[in-house]
């Protein structure tokens, strides 16, 4: 696992109290593996590069009444969009590099 700087790391209790949500939620995000958690010195961190993903989580749970396993769903279908218009992009720039040098050799 790397190495993270306490400067990107943001406290759990700290990010519950602001966001008023309750520990264990955050907790329960962190054993189906939808977040990871960093234990230093006996206080819990969270990278704030889970910052966003975080707070959608929290959106689809309390806003949208989503459970745990919907919004463990709706990550996996995310992410597999996500993929899936990279290896578009990635295609799409290799038709135009073809295309490209197909145009220069007429």
């Amino acid at each position: 696992m790397q190495t993270m700087q306490k400067d990107n790391l943001i406290a759990i209790h700290d990010f519950c109290v602001n966001h008023r949500i309750d520990i264990s939620f955050i907790s329960s995000l962190q054993q189906t593996g939808l977040i990871e958690i960093t234990n230093r010195n006996e206080t819990f961190f969270i990278d704030i590069d889970q910052l966003p993903q975080l707070e959608k989580i929290i959106r689809f749970y309390y806003e949208l009444d989503i459970n745990l396993e919907g919004i463990e769903t709706i990550t996996h279908l995310l992410g597999r969009i996500s993929a899936m218009r990279d290896e578009i992009t990635m295609l799409r720039n290799k038709l135009r590099f073809y295309e490209t040098n197909d145009n220069r050799t007429d």
